[in-house]
């Protein structure tokens, strides 16, 4: 079994709950995800090719708990949709998120750029930041590659505005 599994049930036994047949098929579906900012509906079409039983009622709810106890995080990205990854403790500080505006498209990149703010902010204004989430929108490059010259060139244009 792998240790993030691992990590995982230790975290729900120290907090007094059980690690059901669900629970932990929901979970292994956010480890096992390739793409893992799921949504509820997105973790729905993973379980039920292995647990038909496990319905959205279900998966809602048990995100919830799993948000509460800190195994996963929820995130908003603006459209509506909540999605929900695996909460890393060791690599949270340094996660980014870039939106394409377009198709939807999250990416991740875990470059912690924000360090020279924190310590400004440390500095000036006596603040311990212990977390922060950068989310960048824009147009992947999938999406710009299907745009016309005259479109790369506004937002060429847009992206130097200040």
């Amino acid at each position: 079994m792998n240790t993030t599994l691992e990590k995982l049930k230790e975290r729900i036994k120290d907090k007094k709950y059980k690690l059901t047949t669900q629970r932990q098929t929901i979970l292994q579906a956010f480890i096992d995800a390739e793409e893992n900012h799921l949504s509820a509906e997105d973790v729905y079409v993973l379980v039920k090719e292995v647990a038909p039983d496990i319905g959205l009622a279900t998966i809602y709810r048990t995100l919830d708990l799993f948000t509460e106890l800190d195994l996963l995080k929820r995130l908003d990205f603006g459209d509506g949709r909540n999605r929900y990854e695996l909460n890393d403790e060791e690599f949270a500080h340094f996660h980014h998120h870039l939106i394409c505006v377009k198709c939807g498209k999250v990416s991740e990149f875990e470059d912690d750029m924000l360090e020279t703010l924190e310590s400004i902010i440390a500095k000036k204004l006596n603040f311990r930041t212990i977390d922060h989430q950068l989310k960048v929108y824009g147009y992947c490059s999938d999406c710009q590659n299907h745009m016309t010259e005259a479109e790369l060139e506004k937002l060429e244009r847009m992206s130097h505005h200040g």
